[in-house]
């Protein structure tokens, strides 16, 4: 096998394959979502429907002392699985399968050998280890937000991001490995986001998109039509060139698929294999809301709000900017929460449900456990009896770059109950959600009339209606708002390959239901929201002694 120049060895290039046009509802792509929680696959046909769709779920190993990680073979095995179970459910034959795209966890590490195998664990985007390791590649002997401000100026200026002070990025994760694991750094012939790494899986090739390589902040954004690795970047973010994988356009074909796992999943070999996107980037796609300023709310682990814009534009104060979309050709704003969804499942394995000494071990959590939080949190008023909880249980990404900041319940008293506690959860992350929104309105400098809600969070009526609240804007419901990501990954290969255009994608995503504000539940929440950021404000130094040297690795 041919070596390239970085060192991995280059797989053989599979026949691209080409089928001629037959019914749309008998063409199908194969979507993948690789999510925290594990990948759903879908099969789409060339009308935007998905027709079949199953998932697998893959654990995540926390540590201390914010490690985060996962096995890709874990990742792989469940994506085989999925994608088997799909193509089966509804009995599509190979060929009828013209495409395949992914979308991804964003901002993770997979670290590969010259054989294009992973070397160890996945780093993802929840692990802080890299933190004190990049404050020192981003410090000048002058220092702006933590930054040179120099540095801070030739990255905002070119890829509009800077790398995170939390160390939650693919920067601070390999400064991490070159730090900690030098065996693991000195062994990788490359560093691949986690979509990356499935395509490398699926093709034999080694290659990221303009977009999905956005978040090692090393690429030259400021023409979208001609993105490219930026060499004074790469220095400053003290990276390889060598261990960067090489770019090609967003919404292009990365290759054919190759026999092995064309054999393993059930397909066709040269099946076309579409670049991949980050979750962010398929999820506003995912949602319909693709028009300039059309903005989506997502909550699945994470949370955020986003929409495109017509521009390339950082706010390094709220950690808020404008990165190259999925969709070719558009910019996208990212910023992110980092739990959302998250927090319901801290409350059932942590509070309500442990696997410790006091635990039930004749019974566990109910089958229809998010059912009856919801039922919970509706048999108490806004407010939650002036129970309030603060969702930063992993620290934060926006509007705050805070990653020693921690959540909590305040304001308990011997009257509060258990349904307060779960109300306060919910509301906590709404209210975190409304003001992130604050700072997201005023990066686009205007309001938003209506928000798309996408995600598992969706699937709640009651957060759908608490948001609307807390935000004081319109919540569209979308249909189905769990397969948002791996719709928009099928929907991105569609208009790849020339199915769909970008005008059809609305017209393919089904609304559920509508909320509007509530006029006195609203007005208990813009007082709750000056109380919630006034409680980070108030409590940020405290965390940060209490956190800063127990999350310190130097």
């Amino acid at each position: 096998m041919p070596t390239r120049p970085d060192g991995l060895r280059a797989a053989p290039a599979t026949e691209i394959r080409h089928l001629e046009p037959t019914s749309p509802e008998e063409t199908y792509v194969l979507a993948v979502d690789l999510g925290t929680g594990g990948p759903k696959v879908a099969l789409l046909s060339a009308t935007g429907r998905i027709a079949a769709h199953a998932f697998q779920a893959v654990g995540v190993d926390l540590t201390d002392d914010g490690g985060a990680e996962q096995s890709p073979g874990a990742w792989w095995e469940a994506v085989v699985s999925s994608a088997r179970r799909a193509l089966a459910d509804i009995g599509v034959a190979p060929e009828q399968v013209v495409g395949i795209g992914c979308t991804s966890q964003w901002l993770g590490t997979v670290p590969v050998d010259g054989a294009g195998d992973a070397i160890g664990p996945a780093i993802i985007w929840m692990d802080s280890r890299g933190a004190s390791a990049i404050r020192d590649v981003v410090r000048g002997t002058l220092n702006v937000q933590g930054y040179s401000p120099t540095k801070l100026a030739s990255w905002v200026r070119r890829t509009g991001g800077v790398p995170s002070l939390s160390g939650k990025d693919p920067v601070g994760h390999i400064h991490f490995l070159r730090r900690h694991r030098p065996d693991v750094y000195a062994a990788a012939a490359m560093f691949l986001e986690p979509v990356d790494y499935l395509n490398l899986r699926l093709t034999g090739l080694a290659r990221a998109s303009h977009d999905s390589i956005t978040g090692y902040w090393v690429t030259d954004n400021r023409d979208i039509g001609a993105i490219s690795y930026d060499d004074g970047l790469i220095e400053l973010a003290g990276l390889e060139r060598a261990t960067l994988p090489d770019l090609v356009p967003t919404g292009s074909v990365v290759g054919g698929l190759a026999p092995g796992p064309a054999a393993e999943l059930g397909l066709l070999a040269g099946t076309p294999v579409i670049t991949g996107t980050g979750d962010l980037h398929s999820a506003a796609v995912g949602s319909g809301a693709v028009a300039n300023f059309a903005a989506h709310l997502y909550i699945g682990t994470s949370s955020w709000i986003s929409c495109h814009v017509p521009f390339k534009k950082t706010d390094p104060l709220t950690n808020i900017a404008s990165i190259p979309s999925g969709i070719p050709g558009r910019y996208l704003v990212a910023d992110e929460h980092e739990t959302g969804g998250a927090c319901l499942t801290w409350l059932r394995d942590n509070l309500l449900f442990p696997d410790d000494a006091l635990a039930d071990t004749a019974s566990g959590p109910p089958a229809d456990f998010f059912a009856v939080l919801n039922d919970m949190a509706s048999s108490v008023p806004a407010g939650a009896h002036g129970v309030l909880f603060t969702p930063w249980l992993n620290g934060e990404r926006s509007p705050v770059d805070d990653h020693t900041i921690r959540g909590g319940f305040h304001n308990l008293s011997l009257s509060s109950t258990r349904a307060d506690m779960v109300r306060a959860v919910f509301e906590g992350v709404a209210l975190n959600s409304a003001w992130l929104l604050g700072a997201v309105e005023k990066y686009c400098k205007r309001p938003f009339r209506s928000l798309a809600f996408v995600g598992g969070g969706a699937n709640s009526d009651l957060w759908s209606q608490m948001h609307a609240d807390a935000t004081g804007r319109t919540i569209n419901q979308i249909a189905d708002p769990v397969l948002a990501n791996v719709r928009g990954a099928g929907l991105l290969t569609l208009l790849a390959l020339g199915h769909i255009t970008v005008d059809d994608i609305p017209a393919t995503v089904a609304v559920k239901a509508t909320y509007e504000p509530d006029p006195a539940a609203a007005a208990v929440y813009r007082d709750l929201l000056k109380e919630f950021v006034n409680l980070y404000e108030k409590t940020k130094g405290i965390h940060r002694r209490l956190n800063g040297r127990r999350l310190q690795h130097d």
